[in-house]
């Protein structure tokens, strides 16, 4: 393989579909997190998140995409995650993903063409249904996997939030860039 070109290679239609998006959504657990909830003796909730997933959200909007979260659980370890990550647009602890996801919108002046999601069960429906272009990871709900254009081989929590930006960053143009500015 040539040092100077990408490794990674998605279909042209899935591309396509993914050109224009301006703002992405992404589920927590299942897509960010492996989807289990450790829970201490104290009652606190810990989430392992991946570091691949963190650099892909910190990517997106040096492509001009704002990552978005909508979650509908709320804990101190993913609040602090998520300001790591300067994630500025997050609804936590949200049972009506749509409507979170149409404040965003509004709040961006974007529309649902302009918008990606990721998400891997049935409270992520109406969002991933709604979007130009959506994702899921293998382990997401049947009814999920059904809708969605690409099911991503890397699972949540391991790299599936990676692969759905890097695929939103071919898709952009920036990709190259970006890999040129890294191997710089």
């Amino acid at each position: 393989m040539n040092a100077q070109q990408p490794a990674l290679n998605f279909a042209p239609e899935l591309l396509l579909r993914a050109q224009g998006v301006r703002v992405a959504f992404f589920d927590v657990d299942g897509v960010l997190t492996d989807g289990g909830l450790y829970i201490s003796e104290a009652g606190e909730s810990l989430k392992r998140f991946n570091t691949l997933d963190g650099h892909g959200l910190k990517l997106l909007p040096r492509a001009g995409i704002t990552p978005a979260v909508i979650t509908g659980r709320d804990s101190p370890a993913l609040r602090a995650r998520l300001q790591a990550l300067g994630i500025a647009h997050v609804h936590y602890g949200i049972e009506d993903k749509r409507t979170a996801a149409e404040q965003t919108l509004r709040a961006l002046g974007l529309d649902w063409s302009q918008a990606a999601a990721i998400g891997d069960d049935w409270p992520d429906l109406p969002v991933v249904s709604c979007c130009s272009f959506a994702a899921a990871p293998p382990h997401a709900h049947p009814e999920v996997r059904a809708r969605v254009h690409h099911t991503t081989s890397a699972a949540g929590g391991a790299g599936a939030a990676r692969e759905f930006c890097d695929l939103l960053l071919v898709a952009s143009g920036r990709y190259v860039d970006l890999l040129q500015e890294a191997l710089r």
